[in-house]
């Protein structure tokens, strides 16, 4: 595989990961996502602060990133480098773009390299590489939250089961569960601060009614 293949993967991948959809959605509705709520483009500010409809929205368009990304940006890489084989080193190239597209969510460079968080970015990735680890991850996640109502308690819960999830799904497979293992760790790190909140007992809760005043 020409080494262009893969400069061209982790490019767009990262340019179609850095596109802040949280950001851009509630600009249009006049308001800078970055100075309201926990100021995160992610769609869980974008649920607190726009409502559902929006919020779900961004949840839907992020996760398309990361899937178009491992889906899409190999073959196109691939084409453009005029490669032979079609299906020749599609798996690796579907590898970097998974980390240069949640990478480029995470450090957009449209807005000085801060942006969300990953979580639906990394999901869209490892649907398209690791299906029944995400099922896991999910599952995971909609217990923790529906237990606590802290979303960010159910990502970084789901973003620890998912290597082990892969391992065991994959049949061992080292370099997906490598890959889900560094997702994690991204994902987690991105937490710190919702980590300590929720350490402080300062974390907000999802509300699926709005109290009155």
């Amino acid at each position: 595989m020409p080494a262009l293949a893969y400069i061209l993967t982790a490019l767009f991948a990262y340019l179609l990961g850095s596109i802040p959809t949280g950001y851009l959605a509630a600009r249009a509705k006049g308001v800078d996502i970055r100075k309201v709520g926990s100021g995160n483009i992610g769609a869980t500010n974008v649920f607190r602060a726009l409502g559902k409809a929006w919020g779900i929205s961004v949840l839907l368009l992020d996760f398309a990133k990361g899937l178009g990304a491992c889906l899409l940006v190999p073959s196109l890489a691939k084409g453009l480098v005029g490669a032979a084989r079609a299906d020749e080193g599609l798996i690796s190239l579907a590898l970097v773009a998974a980390v240069c597209v949640v990478l480029g969510h995470n450090f957009t460079v449209w807005l000085r390299f801060k942006g969300g968080k990953g979580i639906a970015t990394s999901a869209g990735a490892l649907a398209a590489l690791v299906p029944w680890a995400l099922l896991i991850g999910l599952g995971v996640w909609i217990v923790l939250f529906g237990l606590t109502r802290y979303v960010s308690l159910g990502s970084i819960g789901a973003a620890a089961a998912l290597p082990v999830a892969t391992w065991f799904t994959t049949g061992g497979n080292r370099v997906l569960t490598t890959l889900t293992a560094a997702l994690a760790a991204m994902a987690i790190l991105k937490h710190r601060a919702n980590i300590k909140r929720l350490l402080g007992g300062t974390e907000s809760r999802i509300e699926w009614r709005r109290r009155s005043a």
